[in-house]
């Protein structure tokens, strides 16, 4: 038997490991499988010696979202360590004035107690609408419950600052997927084609009906991904 590939899966903002509930389970026969810890870090940069201070020597990294970020992080610092790279629903780009003023006003709410997590009202931005129900919906919202508040805070500051990674997309040479949801609202597609067409040699995948959370929403489709990403 082949020896397994170890994969390092990175989550995004109030996301934990059931965000890749059902890839660990999927590529379990081919890898073995870790998820990072983002709760106690407030910088990018901090969450990727964090991650890489968990990682075996070599490893393939998948990133969503905030995850992604990290990852685009760790190619910089560590870049022989990691033999494959996956980034899901993410972008190489800084936060805009916009987003920033957006995430100061719901930290300040988060520090007077008016933390609430995922609430239905924000499902729209996270899952494409035929997704918005129960079992997904209760699942993003309980994964952002067990975040919780302060580590809510420490993300968001740590997405603020986070760099501009379009002038080191060039520099990646390991074999990398990039892939969206073909209705996120977040990360849209156009950012997605903007990382691929940075990165020479890069796979682009569109997943159909599927919004932000990709690995959830769509599995079988991400899995099949996944799959052909570490064994090509």
């Amino acid at each position: 038997m082949a020896e397994k590939q170890r994969l390092l899966l990175l989550p995004g903002l109030l996301c934990d490991a059931a965000l890749w509930q059902f890839q660990s389970e999927a590529l379990a026969d081919i890898a073995e499988v870790t998820v990072a810890d983002f709760t106690r870090s407030d910088s990018i940069a901090a969450m990727a010696e964090d991650a890489l201070a968990a990682a075996p020597d070599r490893f393939a990294l998948a990133g969503l979202s905030m995850g992604g970020y990290v990852a685009l992080e760790i190619m910089r610092r560590a870049p022989d360590r990691v033999t494959h790279l996956a980034l899901l629903d993410t972008s190489a780009r800084p936060d805009t004035p916009e987003l920033t003023e957006r995430r100061k006003a719901l930290i300040e709410l988060a520090s007077h107690g008016k933390f609430k997590g995922v609430t239905p009202r924000l499902l729209p931005l996270l899952l494409h609408k035929a997704h918005q129900f129960p079992p997904l919906s209760d699942i993003v919202i309980e994964m952002a419950a067990r975040i919780g508040q302060p580590a809510f805070i420490r993300q968001e500051t740590a997405i603020m600052g986070r760099q501009d990674s379009r002038p080191f997309l060039k520099d990646i040479k390991v074999p990398t997927l990039v892939l969206v949801g073909e209705d996120d609202q977040l990360t849209p597609v156009h950012l997605h084609e903007e990382l691929a067409d940075g990165i020479k040699g890069s796979e682009f995948q569109i997943i159909a009906r599927s919004g932000h959370l990709t690995p959830l929403e769509q599995p079988d489709m991400v899995n099949r991904a996944l799959f052909d990403w570490l064994t090509a």
